[in-house]
């Protein structure tokens, strides 16, 4: 209410009166509050506290003043913070002149900045903060725009410390020396009129200096309270998460008193060094790390020392088993029935981060898990069945270069933000963060050695190995090798044997992560000095002949095709010669690009692979003219890379690099226009002399591309599923899309930058986007396409250019016969046309044109099998005439037999032995080894025997089946067999028993793949029996956690889940199949991927019924509860139970991602937690001892469960696409808690099984994801907060709003001044 002046004139001469009669303090404060109280004046009056301290500075400085100011401070008539913001404002400045004022101001500080209670509960509250900000001008020095009191409480501790310190720095002459030179806290002089009379004998010069010394310590001492209270410290650190650079300012002022401050060192109270603890990156005031969370015995197992460091040792199955998200991610890339357009590299980074964060585990740790987990890998290929699949040459890439880039992008990245934040705030060097990762990359790989079992090498890469360890050993003994040199066998020193991690150690040499210091770690090499031979010969290898200047000879050809290149300058040359060479230098090079520097050159080999790609898209030449293509006078070279790229491994290869869309957009121009060529210029290939014709280059480029995307994909995949399977969504379109804006992300940023300086710089990649309007040829074939498997055809029109084609090619695949087939027309039919001699004459056009009337002649064909004008031998042998006329056929054969089998038109196909080929001679064979392979997973499927009757296919299958056959096993069938098999495998897979019967016939055909062929067909009794994949699942979870019946491992861990792969690793017959390795090939095939996802949290629940009924004895609850210690009694086998319940939710949370990726994880937070919550489980009212255990366990198995499927869909930063879709699904899921948490929704499960989720998913939020609590609403964060303090847990809601940012930082430090944390 509004007072009129006559009232504060009362209370000044009241106050007057009392210093000349030196009144006592007490009866003043009485006889004012009396008055004010008479006026209407609420107390504390911000009036009075304005008014005094006008009265006092400085006029009236003498001793009765102060004391009546304390007294009204005391009595609550005046609010203590104003009154210490107006001093600061003019004794702080001032206090050379006023050292005595300075005094009493710190202590006055002493006495009233460390209480806020009073302050935040009174009504002038708000009121109150925003006189302070008017006297301070808090909002305009920090930058923050919210004016609520809570943040302004927190800016008002912050200055008056800062305060402090640059008041101590200013007086022992140290302000200079800061990197602003000056103090924003002691410019600001009031406009008055400087006492000249020095009362409290501040006239006595030697006084005066003694106080000021004793001012300065006093300072630095009342800094150190600051720091050391455990509210005002809390509140500090709220400044520090929030206020950065403004916190990097002080801190590099404090680290100068601590330096330089003589006054810090004579301190009687402290020492410099428990100064700086006081703020080093180890004090973390509301930090989770080390502490309990709450008085709750289960938040203490779940952070507690004895979880962490079980978490963290580096031997036996606790430690394999906390990286088993990364053995299983890796091994779900070796599936070479897909071709991703993301990098595995970009993937893996984000679950290491993932994995580091919710882990809690040092960077040396979390390095030796990744390798750990990428040599099982490699031990696990190393003897797979053979068949069309990627191998050992794709897992040792994962190993040796994916693995490699993953670390040197983190180590980068690193290493960038250290260069931002000096760019941001010089003053913010913090040595200690820097090479933190670096450290970590070499302990790793020093602690590697201890795993000699995983160590190695395979048979096709031990002579590599050796020579990397013989280059150690000679370095040691000072001899020097060269780059590329070769040493013979003979010359090898005594007992110079390699491993694989020499081959990892060379990698990261040649990536300049480490020098060659490593060869000096102990044990590293294990030949002497004195074994090592010293007349070694001066023989150099290919490589280094060609670096010296030698010409590409057939000799040094082969030797460079057959040797992997080991440094980026060699593949330079080779590009060059490549670029710049003669016609056949041309393609020699591109001969040696695709050769061993491709598939093994691991140090280069991303390099290798942009090499090529650039490539395949040379440049218009300067006089070029003419209408048709320039890329046509490149063809001999183009074919080249074209043939050398397309093997199982090399596709593979280019996948886990992320740049499969970058080749796509090169093949699209070739196929654009060799489809558009008609063929009537051929060239000669040497040294074979072979014919290539612009058909041949068109279906190398054209099958390449398809095998690019799901082409294989059944139709019925299409129209079927409520999400589909992972990746199905890739088309040519989308390819584009990636690859533009793969192109477009290299930016400004330092990070973009640094990965830039990585290549080569004579590599220049277009950066213009590419769309499908720019190839109308293969955008129309894709409209055809789909047209086709969506509908039936429409009628062939007679005498249309169309029509013509279809009867050439007719002609030419029955070339043989004498009756013609006749294709389909509008109601009639028409013969087929002239005789077979012209037909491959009439065919000299387009490829496009040709594919467009393909599927007319395939459905005259097949018309005339089905109707017996036309036998199966002849129907294949025609079809395979068709492929070997333009193998890009292949790609609507594929297509137009798979839209038929869905359609189910056709009668099926007798696999008798007459017509069609019969399986009868090994099909019990086969189904035998499913069920063995079945049983060893520990699946039960009631029947799977064909039965009694005779073997079939539906015919359009059947006719796949055998054209398939017909193919010789070859270098050059390998290419058309790897884009006909993914397709008849998805086709048969959607027919029970049609895929035993294919493995059955080809078993025949190529008996070393039977394995193989076995274990694809196992998988397809998935696609039609959803309960076999709960028994799946069932299995994996069982075996990881060790809790498998007798037939099954019962260990536990990766070893259990993922085993050894398959092969023939046993006599008599396929090994059995881990669990893990059997669902990570059927998943993709399981179209209801929720259902999956319900089923693994299901699958979760029980697991951890299982735990708890394992790892704690009989009444162990009971007990536990009964200590009065808590958790000592018992702490070790429930904290074991903790350990197995978090390795339950990591195996649940990577099925799920592997499964549906980001869709089913967002699906599953979203939707089936919220549901699973407010359902009734009967299992949760289970009587016993521990079913209070039970359901706390089954809390925090799904805060683990929902965190672990968040860090790996998202990551734990904003680095993703993906991570931009996390704060709408994480503001949903957490207003869903906090209504949860306020008792507004109803719950199903138990209360323990609620709170132990809601209070561990935010505690896991708050020490794992902190990045996550920037991006959630502060009101939704408010709301989160009081709900936890309802439920007790007051230290985890302010912890949760210190993370919240500046929105949040008034809430939090509001709090914490309420619970006095």
């Amino acid at each position: 209410m509004a007072v009129s002046s006559s009232v504060w004139d009362s209370v000044l001469e009241h106050t007057m009166s009392a210093q000349v009669k030196n009144s006592e303090p007490h009866l003043w404060a009485i006889q004012l509050s009396s008055s004010l109280n008479s006026a209407g004046v609420d107390l504390p009056s911000l009036e009075l506290a304005r008014l005094l301290v006008s009265h006092i500075c400085f006029d009236n400085h003498v001793p009765i003043t102060w004391k009546l100011l304390e007294k009204a401070l005391s009595l609550n008539l005046a609010p203590p913070l104003l009154v210490l913001a107006l001093l600061s404002t003019r004794v702080v400045p001032n206090r050379k002149l006023h050292p005595a004022a300075y005094r009493l101001y710190m202590e006055l500080v002493k006495r009233h900045a460390f209480s806020f209670s009073a302050l935040i509960n009174a009504q002038n509250y708000q009121m109150t903060m925003k006189s302070i900000d008017d006297v301070v001008h808090l909002s305009q020095i920090f930058g923050v725009q919210l004016c609520e009191p809570g943040i302004l409480l927190v800016e008002f501790v912050f200055s008056i410390v800062w305060q402090l310190l640059d008041a101590s720095l200013d007086d022992e002459g140290l302000l200079e020396q800061s990197l602003e030179k000056n103090s924003r806290w002691l410019s600001r002089l009031q406009d008055m009129e400087i006492d000249g009379n020095e009362n409290f004998s501040e006239k006595r010069n030697e006084h005066h200096e003694g106080l000021h010394k004793v001012n300065t310590t006093m300072a630095i001492e009342l800094i150190e309270e600051f720091l050391k209270n455990k509210v005002t410290s809390s509140i500090l650190y709220l400044a520090r998460q929030n206020m950065p650079s403004h916190w990097g300012g002080f801190i590099e002022r404090l680290q100068l008193l601590v330096v330089h401050s003589t006054a810090l060192r004579n301190s009687k109270h402290t020492t410099p060094d428990a100064f700086l603890q006081l703020t080093s990156d180890t004090h973390r005031v509301l930090s989770r790390e080390g502490k309990t969370i709450s008085h709750h015995e289960f938040h203490a197992v779940m952070f507690s020392g004895s979880l962490k460091s079980s978490v963290g040792q580096c031997h036996g199955a606790s430690h394999s088993a906390v990286w088993l998200p990364i053995d299983l991610f890796l091994e779900d890339t070796m599936d070479g029935s897909l071709v991703t357009t993301t990098s595995a590299v970009e993937n893996l980074i984000s679950l290491v981060k993932a994995l580091q964060a919710v882990n809690r585990t040092t960077w040396h740790d979390t390095f030796l898990g990744l390798w750990i987990a990428a040599l099982r890998l490699v031990q696990r290929e190393r003897n797979t069945s053979e068949g069309l699949m990627p191998r050992v040459d794709t897992s040792l890439s994962m190993l040796l270069s994916i693995t490699t880039l993953v670390v040197t992008n983190l180590i980068e990245e690193e290493e960038s933000e250290l260069i931002d934040e000096t760019q941001q705030n010089p003053a913010n060097q913090s040595k200690e963060k820097q090479g933190k990762l670096q450290k970590g990359l070499i302990t790793s790989l020093q602690l590697l050695g201890d795993y000699e079992g995983l160590l190695t090498p395979p048979q096709s890469v031990s002579s590599i190995a050796n020579q990397a360890a013989a280059k150690a050993t000679m370095f040691i003994s000072g001899l020097t090798v060269r780059n590329g040199y070769s040493m013979s066998i003979n010359d090898m020193p005594v007992n110079c044997s390699g491993n694989l991690r020499h081959l990892i150690v060379e990698a990261f040499i040649a990536r300049n992560m480490l020098d060659t210091s490593a060869y000096l770690w102990p044990g590293y090499v294990n030949a002497r000095a004195n074994q090592v031979p010293r007349g070694v010969p001066s023989q150099t290898t290919g490589w280094s002949s060609l670096m010296n200047g030698s010409p590409l000879t057939p000799s040094m050809i082969n030797i460079l095709v057959s040797t992997p290149a080991s440094s980026l300058p060699e593949v330079e040359k080779i590009y060059e010669i490549a670029v710049d060479g003669s016609g056949d230098e041309k393609i020699s090079a591109a001969a040696i690009l695709c050769g061993a520097s491709f598939v093994r050159g691991w140090n280069i080999q991303e390099h290798t692979i942009l090499f090529i790609i650039n490539l395949l898209s040379p440049p218009v030449p300067a006089d070029h003219s003419g209408t048709e293509s320039h890329l046509i006078n490149y063809a001999p070279l183009l074919n080249v890379l074209l043939v050398g790229i397309s093997s199982v491994d090399c596709v593979q290869i280019l996948s886990l690099h992320g740049l499969v869309p970058l080749l796509a957009g090169a093949l699209m121009p070739i196929c654009e226009a060799f489809g558009s060529a008609v063929p009537k210029v051929s060239w000669t290939l040497p040294p074979t002399g072979e014919e290539l014709s612009c058909h041949a280059v068109f279906s190398n480029a054209f099958t390449l591309l398809l095998r690019l995307w799901r082409f294989d994909h059944s139709p019925i995949d299409h129209v079927l599923g409520d999400i589909p399977p992972v990746g199905s969504h890739l088309s040519p379109e989308y390819l584009l899309l990636v690859r533009n804006s793969l192109l477009a992300s290299f930016g400004p940023s330092t990070r973009s930058q640094l990965k830039l300086k990585r290549y080569s710089k004579i590599l220049s990649l277009s950066v213009e986007p590419v769309f499908m309007d720019s190839f109308p040829k293969l955008k129309l074939w894709y409209r055809k396409h789909l047209e086709c498997i969506a509908s039936t055809f429409c009628g062939l029109v007679h005498g249309t250019p169309v029509h013509q084609i279809v009867d050439a090619l007719l002609n030419l695949m029955f070339r043989r016969i004498n009756r013609g087939v006749q294709p389909s027309t509008s109601g009639s039919s028409l013969s087929s046309g002239p005789g077979a001699e012209d037909a491959q004459a009439r065919l000299k056009i387009p490829a496009w044109d040709i594919l467009e009337a393909t599927p007319f002649a395939l459905d005259a064909a097949l018309t005339a099998c089905a109707h017996g004008r036309l036998s199966p031998r002849e129907l294949a042998t025609g079809l395979k005439d068709l492929a070997d006329f333009l193998p890009a056929s292949l790609a609507t054969i594929v297509s137009y037999f798979s839209a038929e089998v869905t359609r189910g038109i056709w009668k099926p196909a007798s696999m008798n032995g007459t017509d069609w080929p019969s399986p009868a001679a090994n099909l019990s064979s086969v189904e035998q080894q499913i069920k063995k392979i079945l049983a060893a997973t520990g699946v039960d499927v009631p029947s799977l025997s064909v039965g009694g009757t005779l073997a079939t296919l539906p015919l359009p299958l059947a006719a796949l089946v055998s054209l398939t056959i017909t193919y010789k096993l070859d270098k050059m069938s390998e290419r058309f067999l790897t884009l006909i098999g993914p397709a008849v495998n998805a086709l048969a897979a959607g027919c029970w028993p049609c895929m035993p019967i294919i493995a059955a016939l080809w078993a025949q055909k190529v008996k070393r793949w039977s394995d193989h062929l076995v274990f694809s067909a196992s998988r397809t009794v998935f696609h039609h029996n959803s309960d076999a994949v709960v028994q799946l699942l069932k299995s994996c979870f069982s075996s990881t956690l060790g809790l498998s019946p007798s037939h099954i491992s019962s260990n536990g861990g990766v070893g259990a889940l993922l085993g050894h792969g398959f092969g023939p690793h046993f006599s008599g017959g396929i090994s059995p199949v881990a669990p893990g390795i059997l669902y990570l090939r059927v998943h993709r095939s399981v179209r209801d991927v929720m259902f999956m996802a319900e089923e693994i949290l299901s699958l979760l629940m029980h697991s951890v019924r299982d735990i708890a009924s394992s790892a704690l004895p009989k009444g162990a609850m009971e007990k536990l509860k009964k200590n009065k210690h808590g958790m000592r009694y018992g702490e070790v086998s429930l904290a074991a139970a903790m350990t197995r319940v978090k390795l339950a939710a990591s195996l649940g949370a990577s099925l799920v991602w592997v499964s549906g990726g980001l869709s089913l994880v967002q699906s599953l937070i979203n939707e089936t937690l919220p549901s699973w919550f407010i359902s009734v489980h009967g299992s949760e009212q289970e009587g016993g001892e521990s079913g209070g255990m039970v359901a706390m366990l089954r809390g925090f198995a799904l805060a683990y469960f929902a965190m672990f499927c968040g860090t790996f869909a998202w990551g734990v930063d904003s680095e993703s696409a993906a991570s931009k879709k996390r704060p709408k699904v994480l503001r949903t899921h957490l207003e869903y808690l906090a209504s949860a948490l306020e008792g507004k929704i109803s719950l199903g499960c138990d209360w323990a099984t609620a709170w132990a989720y809601a209070s561990g998913f935010v505690c896991l939020m708050v020490a794992c994801t902190p990045k996550w609590v920037l991006e959630v609403d502060v009101d939704v964060l408010k709301r989160v907060s009081k709900g936890l303090r309802q439920w007790n847990e007051e230290e985890l809601a302010v912890a949760l709003l210190g993370l919240g940012g500046v929105g949040t930082m008034g809430a939090a430090a509001e709090l914490i001044i309420e619970t006095g944390l």
